[in-house]
Order: C-alpha cells, then structure tokens, then sequence
C-alpha cells in the first residue's frame, strides 16, 4: 500500500474510473463501461467546481480506487461546511487489503484540513459490507436517507 497515491482525477483517468464505478453488482445495473458525453459533461462539471474533487487511487500508473468528495456550505453548526463522501470503490481485486480504509482516512483528513465540521455519506441498504466498513471507521447511522428518482 505504500506506493499508493491519492491524487486528483485528470480526463485521462475517466476510462478507469468508469470501470471502478461499475466494477459491482450496483455498478452494472446502472452505470454504462463506455465514456460518453453524459460522463464527459458530468467530469468537466466536477473538476471545474472548487467544491468537488474527484479523487483516485493511484498504485504506480495504475488506478484501483476513486471516490468524489464534496463541500458543501451551510447553515447548520454555526455555518459550518461538511464534507460529502460519494462513489467510493475499490478494485476488486484490492479488496480487503486495507486500500478502502487509507482512502477514507485520507479523505476525512482532507475535510479536517479544510475545517469542516463533519463528514457524511450514504451507502445502498443492500451493502450490509459496506455498512460494516463504515462503522469500523466511526461512522454513525444517525440518519434515515431518501431519494427521489427523477
């Protein structure tokens, strides 16, 4: 793990952060392997915002985890920005090998630098795993999420 990398995402990573993001049972029902305007418009608004960075995990040239963080302003807390953590993955093949948590230490660190008061994600219900992940890292099931599908 020591030659791992994190770093932000550049135009020519979107190929294999494509792949991380399907690389699931989730993944491949509902995100296409192919790079498409969809992704290429969504990749030019991430990197062009100051409040969003999509970062990966870089293992000499090769990439085997991404995750997007997010900073958002707010009222709550006295004003205080949180940090959303989105479309974490981890190759397959690097699974369980400690990578996961580096990024999330990693990425948690980032949000303390930056001030932010807390830090939140979602997980799908069905990623009993990732649940597990989550709380070994101190995260706490405090809230019920919904989404509306548009």
């Amino acid at each position: 793990m020591t030659d791992v990398i994190f770093r932000e995402a550049v135009r020519t990573d979107l190929p294999a952060i494509i792949a991380l993001l399907a690389d699931d049972v989730l993944g491949r029902a509902r995100d296409l392997t192919e790079v498409d305007d969809a992704y290429e418009k969504a990749f030019a608004d991430i990197t062009a915002d100051p409040r969003n960075q999509l970062v990966v995990a870089d293992d000499a040239g090769v990439l085997v985890g991404c995750m997007q963080l997010t900073y958002i302003p707010g009222l709550g807390r006295h004003g205080a920005e949180r940090s959303l953590i989105e479309s974490v993955r981890v190759r397959s093949d690097r699974r369980g090998q400690g990578l996961g948590r580096l990024m999330m230490e990693w990425a948690v660190d980032q949000a303390r630098q930056r001030g932010c008061a807390l830090v939140q994600l979602t997980t799908d219900k069905t990623r009993a795993d990732a649940h597990r992940f989550y709380r070994n890292l101190g995260f706490v099931a405090s809230h019920e999420g919904m989404k509306l599908a548009l």
